[in-house]
């Protein structure tokens, strides 16, 4: 009976040891040691129903996540390895695996377990003495939960080391100083994939990002490294906490947004559940973009073989450094928990390929081989090396021994593990101040195979350098990405106009005398003295010079008309003289004619002028030949128009013969030419026309045109030409009522006009300052209008007269039609016409007698009304028959003689 109790006491103390001993159901993973280390891993995804909890019930997970379960492995099996060497001789370390399914509530509780001593947590005043069971902790995956555990564990100070965790705020020391991480802050990420899309050209992205304190706090990083060199064409979140039915609503919103979306290139800084619900939205619309993948999922094999995932685009992310532990494989393949260990997750993972319920497609025994990157699982074997060389250095220990206490107080080892510097397979390994890693990332694509992606490293980011470099055997990648820009890039002559977004910018192409020489500049440079550029141009050159040149068009059409016009004053020239006996051509009139002949010659010639790169003696000459050469031709057109005027107005005897004084044809010809004369001295002495280069103020081309010098003196000699072509025009209009057959006021009034008409179209270009360019060819044009004008009013007609009309212009034919007109028109005068030898011939029978007589004379013998006024009007000056000293108003019985 005694033996039978004994056996009994024995059995309980027994199990009670066991029970002391083996941590509650808290713990997925446990292996006792001197020295315990805890491993928190979100081996469950998800928490169910976690935001409808109204009671602190106990959590539920569910979700079974293949990639920390593979990253616990390789923290178990690298504790086995380090217990198997002599890193730390005589001390066995151990592990406790605390699950928080992805929750920061549930990570709390797993705090709580871990830390408990004696089954519960103490409260205390001072925790420099406190000595929980495990002395550091590795973990978590995710920043969230991280950031929630730093917080906690800053209380006790107790080691915290991260292989994934990369949010920022983590950094700061203040708040979280026993955390370390053995990867770079985010900030790098940030910057990191700033410079991989100005590598490719991209500034014009989308960003989503998970509602938690990683999404928010990455997705902050990225939009301050990006200010002002990438923009976001929208920036959606996703919560990760809400039931299946609003995350796929808020899933189909941001598929919806990023379909609109004229941005290419879209960031996903979501968690790998997320991006597998997005991807099989996009996947259904056939969605193609190009996806930049956050550290949180850029590694994740199984959304490497979802289903028609070559359908999604391009997709690039950055990692941390990997590698491959020595061993691992083998351990996996073999998977199975080290004597002495418990290990529920092992075979909660089995039971799951049993049951073909982790990857549907495929239930090979290889499973977690085939889901998860081992590459992906070494970032916690550096962490474990860390943790054990700190603790290395803290239990003093050597080759043979650790001679330190194991059951230290954790805030012991904080500093210990901050002042490491390893080297493990071939890197050497440090914390900097803040307890980071600062190597860099391996730049990864997700390279098509057959339906499936697989991962390769097609380039790095290190921190020391700061830039993107693609591998050489991937630099063909540039060139079949597609470009995503706001807008596209701008090229040479361009410059950027900013909009409200930085990114997103006109291409306004630079004004005249800016340029820009390069692609996308902010603005457009001015060009140096002498240089110019059209509008748009992408660099500065010379100035063009320009002028009338021999052989372009235009000189050469102006020296074929001049030409023309030459030989019509030659020829007409010639028959003036051949004909100078005739009764239409007088010696009186053909001297006018011949000085008229003149100045047109002359005003013809200065049309050359115009032609060929202008001189200071050519600018001078344009202006000097024309205006005295036109001024002599309008001159004779004037002592004609006088003439005519004196014939056929009326004025009393004292006036009419102060008048009649005034008409010396030579004399005025010399001084209203030598007025003009007068005025061109003035002009050329004070300041004389010279070259000079006239630009528009737009273009290349600088036109060297002869400046006028002197405005005044280009007004007044062309006003002092127009005077005298008014007042010919007026003398002519007074003098307009002489029978045409007779009359040559007509021509004068109709070539004064055509020049006066021409002037004025002349004034509003010339003193238009945008025409420069056309001002020469213009007065060039005007002057040739004006000079054809006067040759086909004045001198063409005569000379057809007196080539085709020679026979009908023999004195006795003139003679009879006269007679015919008086009698025609004279029925209430008594007219005699008188012949040269004196007889006079009554009205009724008018004849007109001896032919060739230079005389003959009209005798108004009785009055009849207005008989004086309609004689006078059968007489014109056209054909210079009549003598210039007839009065309008003759008197009764005065002889009137008819040349």
């Amino acid at each position: 009976m005694m033996r039978s109790c004994l056996q009994v006491c024995v059995l309980g103390l027994m199990m009670l040891w066991v029970h002391c001993k083996n941590p509650s159901s808290l713990s997925g993973a446990y292996l006792d040691g001197d020295v315990n280390c805890a491993i928190m891993s979100s081996i469950h995804s998800r928490v169910i129903n976690l935001h409808k909890r109204t009671k602190p019930q106990p959590f539920v997970c569910s979700g079974f996540d293949l990639t920390p379960f593979m990253q616990s492995l390789s923290a178990i099996h690298t504790i086995e390895e380090i217990n198997n060497s002599t890193l730390l001789p005589g001390i066995k370390l151990g592990y406790e695996v605390c699950d928080p399914c992805a929750s920061p509530t549930k990570a709390l509780q797993c705090l709580e377990h871990l830390l408990a001593v004696n089954g519960s947590l103490p409260a205390l005043t001072d925790y420099t003495d406190f000595r929980p069971p495990i002395k550091a902790l590795l973990g978590e995956r995710y920043s969230e939960l991280s950031i929630a555990i730093a917080k906690f564990l800053s209380l006790y100070l107790v080691a915290q080391i991260s292989g994934s965790s990369s949010s920022p705020v983590l950094s700061d020391k203040l708040r979280y100083p026993s955390f370390m991480r053995v990867i770079p802050s985010d900030i790098y990420q940030a910057q990191a994939l700033v410079r991989l899309m100005s590598h490719f050209s991209w500034n014009w992205v989308g960003v989503v990002y998970g509602d938690d304190d990683y999404g928010r706090a990455a997705y902050q990083s990225f939009m301050q490294d990006s200010v002002g060199k990438i923009c976001a064409d929208f920036e959606k979140v996703l919560p990760h906490y809400l039931d299946h039915v609003d995350i796929d609503k808020h899933v189909k919103d941001v598929a919806q947004t990023i379909r609109k979306s004229e941005a290419k290139v879209v960031l996903l800084i979501l968690k790998p559940e997320l991006v597998e619900k997005l991807f099989k939205e996009m996947i259904q619309t056939n969605t193609s973009r190009i996806w930049i993948a956050s550290d949180t999922w850029s590694m994740n094999r199984y959304l490497t073989k979802m289903k028609d995932i070559n359908k999604m685009g391009e997709i690039f992310g950055f990692s941390f450094s990997m590698g491959i532990a020595p061993g691992f494989e083998d351990y996996v393949k073999n998977l199975r928990p080290t004597p002495g260990a418990r290990n529920d997750f092992i075979e909660e993972y089995k039971q799951l390929r049993l049951n073909c319920a982790l990857s549907p497609s495929t239930c090979a025994v290889d499973d977690l081989l085939n889901t998860v990157d081992l590459r992906e699982a070494y970032r916690e074997r550096v962490a474990i090396y860390a943790f054990a060389h700190g603790l290395r250095a803290l239990l003093k220990c050597d080759e043979n021994a650790c001679s330190g206490d194991t059951n230290f107080p954790p805030w012991q080892l904080v500093e210990s593990i901050r002042s490491v510097n390893f080297t493990l397979d071939g890197n050497s390994y440090s914390f900097d101040e803040n307890g980071d890693f600062t190597d860099g990332y391996d730049l990864i694509m997700w390279k098509e195979n057959n339906d499936e992606r697989i991962i390769e490293i097609v380039g790095k980011f290190l921190l020391k350098n700061g830039d993107v470099e693609i591998l050489n055997q991937f630099q063909w990648i540039s060139n079949t990405l597609s470009k995503s820009k706001c807008p596209e890039s701008c090229p040479p002559g361009t410059a950027k106009n900013q909009s409200k977004i930085s990114c997103c910018y006109n291409c306004v192409p630079c004004g005249e005398g800016n340029y820009t020489d390069d692609w996308d500049q902010p603005e457009c440079l001015k060009c140096r003295d002498g240089l110019w550029s059209n509008k748009g141009d992408s660099k500065c050159m010379p100035f063009q010079e320009k002028y009338l040149e021999w052989t372009d068009s235009y000189p050469i059409a102006l020296l074929v008309a001049t030409v023309i016009g030459l030989v019509l004053v030659l020829t007409s020239f010639i028959i003036f003289y051949v004909h100078r006996n005739t009764v239409v051509i007088k010696k009186a009139h053909s001297t006018m004619s011949c000085f008229m002949l003149l100045g047109l010659t002359v005003s013809f010639v200065s049309v050359i002028m115009f032609i060929g790169r202008p001189s200071d003696h050519l600018c001078r000459a344009q202006q000097a030949v024309y205006g005295l050469g036109f001024t002599l031709c309008v001159s004779c057109i004037l002592v004609k128009a006088y003439r005519t005027f004196l014939a056929f107005m009326a004025f009393d005897p004292d006036r009419q013969h102060t008048l009649k004084n005034l008409y010396k044809p030579l004399i005025n010809l010399v001084l209203l030419t030598g007025g003009q004369g007068i005025i061109l001295l003035f002009w050329l002495v004070f300041k004389s026309p010279f070259p000079d280069l006239k630009w528009p103020g737009t273009g290349m081309v600088k036109y060297v045109v002869c400046d006028e010098g002197s405005i005044v003196g280009f007004v007044v000699m062309h006003g002092y030409i127009a005077l005298l072509a008014f007042i010919c025009f007026f003398l002519a209009f007074k003098g307009r009522k002489v029978p045409h057959d007779f009359n040559e006021t007509g021509v004068i009034i109709f070539s004064m006009l055509i020049h006066l008409f021409i002037w004025l179209c002349f004034i509003p270009i010339y003193i238009d300052r945008n025409k420069t360019d056309q001002r020469h060819i213009v007065q060039a044009s005007a002057i040739l209008a004006s000079n054809y004008g006067i040759m086909f009013c004045h001198f063409l007609p005569k000379c057809y007269i007196v080539l085709w009309e020679l026979s009908e212009n023999s004195r006795a034919l003139i003679m009879s039609r006269l007679a015919r007109r008086i009698k025609d028109d004279t029925a209430n005068a008594n007219i005699n016409v008188v012949n040269e030898a004196g007889r006079t011939t009554p009205d009724s029978g008018i004849s007109c007698h001896g032919v060739g007589a230079s005389v003959i004379e009209i005798s108004i013998v009785s009055k009849g009304p207005s008989s004086t006024t309609k004689i006078m009007d059968m007489f014109g000056t056209d054909r210079g028959l009549i003598n210039p000293t007839l009065s309008h108003h003759a008197k009764l019985g005065q002889r009137h003689s008819i040349q």
